[in-house]
């Protein structure tokens, strides 16, 4: 069967174009490998609790909210503030003032380095300055330009020009955000505490405008699995098709035909691969395209591919504990960051190269009780934000640290995984227990975990990685400045776009919507220019 468009890959990013193909009135065939859409947009239920299994809040960054109004979904959000807690420290991040309470705990903490915080919280304001400028405006691109004039003279020009008088100054905070830090203080701890929330060489630029994107965050009060759920019944109520289950191995470029893994064929006109940049590559066999220039761009793509890393991943544990939701409102909000100890993890985390490939289980384990004493965790607390979220009286939290995808992959050629994850799963409570939340070891119901390994199966994505592209690649394989964010569609092989999270980086939820509009809007173009 042909098809105007086929989007591979149901995450957000898929979703979002194949939705607005058929609000333009396409044929449109949506093919996700897993059992359900979602991708990192996901949330799933356990004897009665719910649990998100990928991202634990949604920032709007002036492009949910739009892409939801435009789609004509209504999608009920509820505020999500965020904390962070230090040690016995902790505070709320509700508004700008924060700022000031932020100061405070870190001055609380390290009364040593006054003038160096005082530095740093400088230059947070002036990104935050930098990035309420970007995303200070609904996204054009879910706009009507040709009849919101009102948006046109109110929002969209005032903000060109506040935008080109500021881009140019985000260069200065380019540099990774640890190296950022050190220029400004030699506390490693301090730099630790600040930067260790973050993924390995993340840009001071994308580091220090987190203070923004905190004041945004908002939780759908049925779980992150409600954005999905709206976006496919739309697409289904609308006469797409989705098909579940549905791996595709296979891409011939020259007649635009795609394969699946029982070998069933899809033609189209235009194909949006809305998943691992990877594994579109790897389906395409260039020497099959009679075209030598095709062929030499696809090659010459597929050489600068190899070695790349995804990003970092993440540990999570799930954990359901007979403990009523008061006791957590007393502590912390519905999500939070929190770090035990204040001296921070680079003495632990600098060991990890070495740790990664080592053959010694009593070797991996220590360094693995070391690192959860020391590094940052994100806790998610559903029911705080929807106390049916929970059993009456039971509340269910994900707890999360970042981790290295070469480290557990080692784990598992080694053999002892399932025990690593055991392991694992009572130091996290153990941690928590004897500091953020007293008591809770002992109110445990059941816990169990996900690993990188878990997300690299369930998402396809390299390496496990939840943000695309590792920001420690020497070249970066994907668009990363906003004002080229329209060029990321664009493959190296004709009536092909790509969209989702390998297409920009740095890249997160609201990007990814945002270049799956991109692309459904260059597949209508080109479908035009064709008819």
């Amino acid at each position: 069967m042909k098809y105007d468009v086929i989007v591979v890959g149901g995450g957000i990013a898929g979703l979002t174009s194949a939705a607005f193909l058929i609000k333009e009135g396409y044929k449109v065939l949506l093919c996700e490998k897993e059992s359900h859409t979602g991708g990192l947009v996901n949330s799933f239920v356990h004897d009665g609790f719910l649990f998100d299994a990928g991202v634990r809040g949604i920032v709007d960054s002036g492009i949910v909210k739009p892409m939801l109004k435009q789609l004509e979904l209504d999608v009920e959000f509820t505020r999500s503030i965020v904390s962070i807690g230090i040690e016995d420290e902790m505070i709320e991040v509700k508004d700008l003032e924060s700022l000031k309470a932020y100061q405070a705990m870190l001055e609380k903490l390290y009364p040593d380095n006054i003038d160096d915080i005082e530095a740093i919280l400088n230059d947070i304001k002036k990104v935050m300055d930098y990035m309420d400028i970007l995303y200070g405006i609904e996204n054009p691109l879910f706009k009507d330009l040709k009849h919101d004039k009102e948006y046109l003279k109110k929002s969209l020009l005032p903000w060109l020009f506040k935008y080109l008088s500021k881009s140019g100054k985000i260069k200065h905070f380019k540099a990774p955000i640890d190296e950022y830090l050190a220029k400004l203080t030699n506390n490693q701890s301090l730099i630790d505490i600040i930067s260790q929330h973050f993924f390995q060489k993340t840009p001071a630029s994308f580091a220090l405008s987190y203070f923004s994107l905190y004041l945004d965050y908002e939780y759908p009060k049925q779980g992150t699995i409600a954005l999905v759920d709206a976006i496919r019944d739309y697409i289904l109520a609308h006469n797409g098709e989705i098909l579940t289950n549905t791996l595709i191995k296979s891409v011939d470029v020259t007649s635009q035909v795609i394969y699946d893994q029982e070998n069933h064929s899809y033609n189209y006109d235009q194909l949006i691969w809305a998943a691992d940049m990877n594994q579109l590559y790897q389906a395409v066999d260039e020497s099959k395209i009679a075209n030598q220039t095709i062929r030499t761009n696809i090659y010459n793509h597929k050489q600068s591919l190899k070695g790349k890393r995804g990003g970092d991943s993440i540990y999570s544990v799930f954990l359901e504990v007979d403990l009523d939701k008061d006791y957590f409102t007393s502590k912390t909000t519905g999500h939070c960051f929190y770090t035990p100890k204040k001296s921070g993890h680079s003495f632990v985390f600098n060991q990890l190269k070495d740790i990664s490939h080592s053959i010694d289980k009593t070797e991996i384990m220590k360094w693995m009780n070391d690192y959860l004493e020391y590094t940052t965790y994100e806790i998610a607390i559903p029911s705080l934000r929807n106390q049916a979220l929970a059993p009456e009286g039971k509340t269910g939290l994900v707890v999360s640290v970042l981790m290295d995808y070469d480290f557990i992959k080692n784990i598992q050629s080694l053999g002892f995984y399932e025990e690593f994850k055991q392991f694992s799963e009572y130091k996290m409570i153990e941690v928590l227990n004897n500091s953020l939340f007293k008591g809770i070891e002992e109110k445990m119901i059941t816990h169990f975990s996900s690993t990188p390994l878990t997300y690299e199966k369930y998402s396809g994505n390299l390496d496990g990685g939840i943000t695309g592209w590792a920001f420690t690649n020497k070249t970066n394989p994907a668009v990363s400045k906003m004002g080229q964010v329209i060029k990321s569609c664009y493959t190296k092989m004709p009536n092909i776009l790509q969209a989702g999270q390998w297409t920009f980086s740095p890249s997160g939820l609201p990007i990814s919507i945002l270049t799956g509009k991109i692309a459904s809007d260059r597949a209508v173009k080109a479908l035009k220019r064709r008819k």
